[in-house]
């Protein structure tokens, strides 16, 4: 038979610190094994052999000396090759079983097969046959507490060929079992010799060194004898070797080598498989290098997830809590920000989005009141970012139609009012700017006055109405606007070309008594100001004049509530940090009480990255949990808020952004963790240290 394993002058120590000497564990060990071979390594507790078990296996490194699998250098391997290897090539059967207790019989039989890349039908239905051949038939869905000390065993078994088990390493086999259960379990590991299975059993019993073929003695580190086992010649076990189990307590019993070869099952010669590998066996039946697919681990990880979630609710509820807090918090602020704001903006919708007025007044020095005039609008109106400017006179006039009067506030302007004050006709039209210049006898009607001035009218357009002694034609009637608060109505008014009103109504008034200035746009509204003060201020040689931005006032509760949004937001980020926070804090403590799990994982051929997913995952579905509680919570708030009478708008934007944030603060704060838990050394991790 080929040499498999190769040792030349091991060493390996520990415990190196300031000051002092290291404690030396391994000590100038130079050994070779050969396919097939069934060595135990002997020594009393404290000489070396586990540490000498766990170079071999590739949880541990050696400090000096050449360890070759094969004719490779495996000292020299990266981490994630060394985890190929004990996933491909070795299987673990620990004396404290090293079963993850949450998981059942069946998935931890079925674990190394998950990162070998096994599909989950594949490995599970392989696992469970392992089982049933190994007297575990009706315990597959049982947990570890659930199983007694050989029922724990036969699982480890089971997962140590999951892969093939072409490298069986027993670490102490029957040292927590009672005398029955070890017998079976080394009957168990003759049938794998049998079946051409490496095994190298770790023991400070003669008995159980016994059954080997070759006895290797370990002493204070060293190898002080290698020999042949006596009565080396393993007894061939009868098909019905033992009973079937009758209860949980008692210990399962396996079928004989015989009858597994006789029907080719799934109890496997050394480093095969007897189900498809995926494309990965070779024409030996070998296996090859594999990893696990995302899909599968992904599975795999969030099935943990949950089950980790579920086993620890109170405290997945409290770290919950933050999130939940925070991705309510930022919606319902942001709703009540934006729901001003949409208030804001409908009252500069109402009034024009950049109106400015300008009207003349007394300068802060006194003297004559000043007057805007036509020919300072003109110049307005050349002003850059100036749109519109529209001169205006109005005052009460009493209109007549037949027996109905009524006073009303009468508008001289130009043709611009619907634009700049966004508001249309509802019937007829608007006078032109040809009216104005012929000065045309027509009028448009506020809604309300129409109503009360020709009430048993159908159609007004048409009609003559009286303003003051002149006849006007009704030519339209505005729709209804409503009043601002401390203000007539708009509807009562009535509307005519603003030169019209000068010849016909107004006939005292030269000058406008008043202008409207439309900015190009909102953002113009202030340096529009700006510009029309400096332009009037030297046109009238001093401040004889008025100017209200409604515009900029408007703009400016805009934004003093954009920035009361904004803090709001922040205030409830914090939340969303403090959630953060909380899941880092919890995803700490769950790699300290999971050590041993990771020990396990790694030791059946989880790679870093392998580890790194588990906790990222868990990390990413506390916040996503997190993250959907609080937009529900936070929807529910707003529901009950806009049924109080809350003005609020939500945006999907805020709600993909918040629960967006809950998931990337839940996995930036379980990185740490998880990294961590992926640098944890094998040895120390399975020890639980």
């Amino acid at each position: 038979m080929s040499v498999l394993i190769q040792l030349d002058g091991i060493g390996r120590s520990y415990g190196a610190a300031a000051g002092a000497p290291p404690a030396r564990a391994l000590s100038d060990v130079s050994l070779s094994i050969r396919e097939g071979e069934y060595v135990a390594i002997v020594g009393a507790s404290g000489s070396g052999k586990s540490t000498l078990m766990h170079i071999l296996g590739c949880l541990d490194r050696p400090d000096s000396g050449t360890y070759r699998f094969e004719g490779r250098d495996v000292a020299a391997l990266p981490p994630d090759e060394r985890a190929r290897l004990r996933r491909e090539a070795f299987g673990f059967v620990f004396q404290g079983y090293h079963l993850i207790p949450t998981d059942s019989a069946l998935e931890n039989a079925a674990l190394p097969a998950l990162y070998a890349g096994e599909a989950r039908a594949d490995r599970e239905r392989r696992a469970a046959a392992l089982l049933e051949r190994l007297g575990m038939g009706g315990r597959l869905a049982h947990r570890p507490a659930q199983l007694s000390g050989g029922q724990q065993q036969r699982v480890s078994i089971a997962r140590a060929l999951a892969n093939g088990g072409r490298v069986i390493l027993a670490d102490e086999p029957t040292g927590a079992l009672d005398t029955h259960s070890g017998a079976e379990v080394m009957a168990l590991f003759d049938e794998l010799s049998a079946r051409g299975h490496t095994l190298i059993l770790i023991t400070h019993d003669p008995q159980v060194a016994a059954r080997a073929r070759r006895v290797i003695e370990i002493r204070d580190g060293r190898v002080v004898a290698d020999r042949p086992a006596a009565g080396a010649a393993v007894p061939e076990a009868a098909p019905e070797a033992a009973p079937e189990v009758a209860s949980a307590s008692a210990p399962a019993r396996v079928s004989s080598p015989a009858s597994v070869a006789a029907d080719a099952g799934p109890y496997p010669r050394a480093g095969t498989r007897p189900v498809d590998t995926g494309g990965r066996g070779g024409k030996d039946g070998r296996l090859r290098p594999g990893h696990a697919p995302a899909a599968s681990a992904l599975a795999e990880a969030w099935r943990a997830a949950w089950r980790s979630m579920a086993l620890n609710r109170v405290r997945t509820a409290l770290t919950l809590l933050g999130i939940v807090a925070g991705v309510a918090s930022v919606i319902v602020m942001l709703a009540i920000g934006r729901g001003a704001k949409e208030e804001v903006v409908r009252q500069m919708g109402a009034l024009g989005a950049a109106i400015l007025y300008v009207s003349g007044g007394v300068a802060p020095e006194g003297g004559v009141e000043g007057v805007v005039t036509l020919d300072d609008l003109a110049a307005v109106a050349e002003l850059p970012g100036i749109a519109r400017v529209m001169p205006v006179i109005g005052n009460p006039v009493m209109l007549r139609h037949g027996a109905h009067a009524r006073p009303a506030y009468v508008v001289a302007s130009t043709a611009d009012l619907p634009a700049i004050h966004r508001w249309p006709v509802a019937q007829g039209r608007f006078h032109i700017a040809a009216e104005n210049r012929e000065l045309a006898p027509v009028v448009v009607l506020g809604s309300r006055l129409r109503e009360r001035l020709l009430p048993d009218v159908a159609d007004p357009i048409g009609q003559l109405v009286l303003i003051d002694t002149t006849p006007f034609e009704v030519i339209g009637v505005m729709r209804a606007k409503g009043a601002e608060s401390g203000s007539a109505s708009y509807d009562d008014q009535a509307f005519i070309p603003f030169d019209t009103g000068r010849a016909r109504v107004f006939t005292a008034i030269a000058e406008p008594e008043y202008a409207v200035v439309e900015a190009r746009s909102p953002q113009h509204a202030v340096a529009a100001e700006a510009a029309m003060r400096d332009l009037l201020r030297m046109r009238h040689g001093r401040e004889s004049f008025g100017i209200s931005n409604a515009a900029a006032k408007l703009q400016a509760a805009a934004e003093s509530r954009n920035a009361m949004t904004l803090m709001l937001g922040l205030i409830a980020a914090v939340s969303l940090l403090v959630g953060g926070i909380g899941v880092m804090n919890v995803m700490l403590m769950t790699v300290r009480e999971r050590t041993r799990e990771i020990g396990i994982r790694m030791a059946v051929g989880a790679r870093q990255r392998d580890i790194r997913r588990q906790f990222l995952t868990e990390a990413a579905l506390v916040s996503l949990c997190g993250g959907a509680a609080g937009v529900a919570l936070g929807l529910g708030i707003g529901l009950a808020l806009l049924a109080a009478g809350v003005e609020l708008v939500f945006s999907l934007t805020a709600l993909l952004g918040a629960f967006g944030c809950a998931v990337a603060t839940g996995l930036a704060s379980g990185l740490m963790p998880a990294r961590a838990a992926a640098r944890l050394d094998p040895v120390a991790a399975l020890s639980g240290g």
